[in-house]
């Protein structure tokens, strides 16, 4: 009886320690991770006084940014970033009031690409800038040089970059108004 009652022990021990957890084992998190940027430039600015350097929009130009407000209604913002100039808050003004967001602040001349796409991750953001800094920084989220400069008064470019994890798209839309041209 002793012998039977020691290998019933020692197989419940053993069949005990089979089922142990192996606390090696590192379970991934493989939840994809998708970001969606809407880079626009600036809506069409005053240019009555060629030595302003930061001109407000003009009525045209006041109509793109609330034709823009339209256009980004039916996105769900989480940020909205625009350069410190009157002609870019202004055309990003029309969206952060109907979305009551507020508006934050970035220089495309020293702007951390890597530290922006990880701030920013899982979320859906509009950047408003310059002929020349919106494609650059569209660039720069590419990691690719697709875009040159914009033409001086091409106001109608919207550039979509969607990240999936690491992996870039990109399209490029005209969005034009009848009202506006």
């Amino acid at each position: 009886m002793k012998t039977t009652q020691l290998l019933a022990f020692a197989f419940l021990f053993i069949s005990f320690l089979s089922c142990k957890e192996d606390k090696d084992v590192v379970v991934e998190d493989t939840t994809p991770v998708v970001s969606t940027f809407y880079f626009i430039r600036h809506a069409e600015k005053d240019r009555s006084d060629a030595e302003n350097a930061d001109p407000e929009l003009n009525q045209d130009g006041l109509g793109r940014a609330m034709l823009w407000a339209e256009v980004l209604d039916y996105e769900n913002l989480d940020a909205i970033y625009t350069t410190d100039y009157k002609r870019t808050e202004m055309t990003a003004a029309a969206t952060a009031v109907k979305k009551d967001m507020t508006i934050q602040y970035y220089d495309p001349r020293n702007i951390d690409i890597e530290a922006f796409k990880a701030e920013n991750a899982g979320k859906n953001v509009l950047v408003v800038g310059h002929s020349n800094t919106t494609p650059d920084f569209v660039n720069k989220m590419l990691g690719e040089e697709k875009y040159e400069a914009m033409d001086d008064y091409d106001n109608a470019s919207l550039f979509i970059v969607r990240l999936f994890n690491d992996t870039a798209t990109d399209i490029r839309l005209n969005i034009h108004s009848p009202i506006l041209e």
